[in-house]
């Protein structure tokens, strides 16, 4: 029986003695894992073998190079941990297509020679140019592909006396080897793909012959749940009589049931906080420093700053820049606010907002440039650049501007629009850019230094435009008080001895789930379940690294059974979870407790139906029937290729039946049972297919699909066969299978 309860009893006077213990306990449990379960452990195993760590760690350093260097320069953002699991899970797919693939190549004896592998590269004999290739070895005045420059490139790797410039060059061809034998492989088993003259005849009758039908429906959602109760005993008979039905059969995996509850303020901190956020818009409007004022009253980022550099958009605004932004429901206020003038307190993304209108900003500016690279640091390409840049500016003029940036210009993002820059901002480029912009003569031409490099620019226009808010901001959060913290916690503690004592008395493990979803209700809770599968465990919808390994961790540790709950509230960010293991699945055919509620509902929808059957009777007059059940004859066109009913539902039974040709035109069908509801149906006419001499369209189009999904379906094979099994979350989680 579950000491829990008098453990939160008891923790004030406690704490001392149990901080040792699971001091002890933590490290104890840390030298076990550093001493077994990372030297025993292994990232999965292919087809019984333990996949090798070398290949997957490889793999790993590629695509986190790779995905690290996209994330910072083209989303512009920090690399994080959701990229890095992204990554990871990158470089798990493409190890066990290295492993699983290259067992088929050596079977089948595919190779690549060198030339086809130069070839390949080259993007000759009738291969097409690999789209990096032709990205980064294209002449940048006429945009084609340059053979000498790549060549020159080869040349110079394998000369290379850097090693590690090398070691890059032979990944480089190994994995664009790889790519081509991949081609090779699916394209191989695409050569075995075919369609036969008989499925593509079926495939246009399906499409091509259809029926013009009336209907009525006694649907199942007309009918509420306490008007077909089923109580546990009637579950458990469909169950018995349904279980090894296919739609049933389950994965094996592990399922865990959890609730959790929000750690949020209570009215008392609302209170407090609202009386703060009064009290700070009162001193900010008296505030005649601006900058102090947000450096002592504002969380971070604290925004302040001189001249436009805070310039507010709406939300949504496709120039507006992160953060810098205002609910589009407050584009009037702030737009007919007065300099001065403080708006707020507001709720932006969950903060609470004060704003001090400290301008507008409506000039609008046009400039176009040619940029030198000159990266700072590098103090002999900025004298070389410089040099460069002053003596060009000494050239250019209106009418050859444009001439000198495809020439001169590495600024990819203007070249191929004469390097023109049109409707931005000050604050939206560099303070020397936009000075440059904004206070010279339009038509004039001059350098700039930036972080970039030189630019020779051209003022070319500056107009008034939309005018948006230049803002002084007060942010704060409204969090929960210690104190709130302090009884949410109590109240976790609380529930689970509760259901723990509660649970301990029941031994039927569907009765504990059902145990555990009612006291959970009642406590104003609502438990989901969270479905974790062997082939590759995964925590979906948790936040914290920590609340993922512990729900790993209760589900699979070796003892784990059904029933088995946390032994405390586990905290993920901003809230507490209370989690029970509810499933520990088999392949195959399903316990009751996997598919409880499944049953539930169908067993609740097989009473619906015979309610409906019983209120239709023998009826098939569809005009008399609309009216017995309250309802309306309804009028679709089907065929068999979409088995859908349009104001009834998808309905591939039903469907099948009125093509199955025992319902005649100007006939109704006996009360069928579809999925959404039991239905009667007449034919009112049916249309046949125009006759052609040859199906060959559809035998393209079926083939084109075979062959287009080859890949993606053959490595679900593959891995299905081989049974690949990812145990990289278990194995993060301290758990060796």
């Amino acid at each position: 029986m579950a000491i829990i309860g008098r453990i939160r009893n008891m923790r004030y006077l406690l704490v001392g003695i149990t901080g040792l213990a699971l001091l002890t306990f933590i490290l104890t449990g840390l030298f076990d894992k550093i001493g077994s379960s990372v030297e025993s452990g292994n990232y999965g195993t292919i087809d019984g073998e333990v996949v090798d760590t070398a290949i997957y760690n490889s793999k790993l350093i590629q695509f986190q190079n790779t995905d690290r260097q996209q994330v910072e320069q083209q989303q512009q953002r920090q690399y994080n941990d959701q990229d890095a699991e992204q990554s990871a899970d990158k470089a798990w797919s493409a190890t066990v297509d290295e492993i699983v693939l290259n067992g088929e190549y050596e079977a089948l004896g595919l190779t690549v020679s060198e030339k086809e592998f130069t070839s390949f590269l080259f993007g000759e004999d009738g291969f097409s140019l690999i789209p990096e290739i032709q990205q980064n070895f294209s002449d940048p005045n006429t945009g084609q592909f340059n053979a000498a420059q790549l060549t020159k490139y080869i040349e110079e790797q394998e000369k290379s006396t850097d090693a590690t410039a090398v070691a890059n060059w032979k990944k480089t061809k190994e994995a664009i080897r790889n790519q081509r034998m991949q081609e090779k492989y699916f394209q191989f088993l695409g050569q075995g793909a075919y369609v036969t003259k008989l499925e593509a005849k079926n495939e246009y009758l399906a499409k091509n012959e259809s029926k013009s039908i009336s209907f009525v429906v006694g649907q199942f959602r007309e009918i509420k749940d306490e008007d077909v109760k089923v109580s546990d005993k009637e579950i458990r008979d469909y169950y018995e009589k349904n279980k090894e039905k296919p739609k049933y059969q389950v994965m094996a995996g592990r399922d865990v049931k959890f609730f959790d509850i929000a750690i949020e303020p209570s009215k008392s901190d609302i209170d407090t906080f609202n009386l703060e956020m009064k009290k700070i818009k009162t001193a900010f409007a008296a505030s005649t420093n601006d900058s102090l004022f947000i450096l002592q009253n504002s969380e971070l980022p604290r925004m302040y700053a001189s001249g436009n550099q805070l310039t507010f958009r709406p939300e949504g605004d496709a120039k507006a820049r992160q953060g810098m932004t205002y609910p589009v429901a407050m584009d009037t206020v702030f737009k007919t606010a007065t300099v001065g003038q403080i708006v707020g307190p507001y709720d932006d993304k969950g903060k609470t907002r004060i704003a001090k209108v400290l301008g507008f900003n409506s000039t609008v500016l046009k400039a176009r440039h040619i940029l030198i690279n000159a990266p700072e640091g590098d103090a002999k390409k900025v004298a070389s650049a410089k040099k460069l840049a002053d003596s060009l500016v000494k050239l250019v003029n209106n009418a050859n501007f444009a001439e000198f940036v495809t020439k001169y210009s590495e600024d990819q993002g203007s070249k191929e629009k004469g390097g023109v820059y049109e409707d931005f901002m000050d604050y939206e480029m560099v303070e020397p850019f936009s000075k440059f912009a904004m206070e010279k003569p339009i038509g004039t031409i001059g350098v700039v230094k930036t972080q970039f490099g030189f630019h020779i620019m051209e003022v070319m226009d500056r107009k008034a435009g939309s005018k948006f808010p230049v803002l002084a901001v007060v942010e704060k959060t409204m969090l929960p008080s210690e104190d709130t913290k302090a009884d949410l916690k109590d109240k976790a503690y609380t529930l689970l001895a509760k259901l723990d004592r509660e649970l301990e008395k029941k031994s039927d493990i569907t009765d504990k789930v059902i145990l555990f979803d009612t006291i959970a209700r009642k406590a104003g809770y609502y438990s989901r379940p969270l479905r974790m599968f062997d082939e590759s465990p995964k925590v979906q919808g948790f936040v914290t690294k920590m609340a993922i390994q512990t729900i790993l961790e209760l589900a699979y540790n070796d003892e784990a059974k059904v029933g088995d709950m946390c032994s405390a509230p586990i905290q993920d960010d901003k809230r507490l979870v209370i989690a029970m293991v509810s499933s520990i699945r088999e392949k195959g055919v399903p316990q009751l407790v996997d598919v409880y509620e499944r049953m539930r509902t169908d067993a609740m929808n097989e009473k619906r139906a015979n309610k409906i059957l019983k209120k239709i009777g023998s009826v098939t007059n569809l005009e008399v029937l609309a009216k017995k059940l309250k309802t309306e004859v309804m009028n679709a066109e089907v065929t068999f290729a979409t088995p859908s009913i349009q104001g009834g539902g998808y309905e591939p039974e039903v469907i099948g039946a009125l093509f199955s040709g025992k319902i005649k035109d100007k006939s109704s069908s006996k009360a069928t049972v579809g999925q959404s509801g039991v239905y009667v149906i007449r034919v009112n006419k049916s249309v046949k297919a125009q006759t052609v001499t040859s199906y060959d369209a559809e035998k393209m189009q079926m083939l084109s699909q075979i062959k287009g999904s080859i890949a993606n379906v053959s490595r679900q094979a593959l891995q299905k066969k081989m049974n690949v099994m990812d145990n990289r979350a278990l194995l993060d989680a301290g758990i060796i299978r």
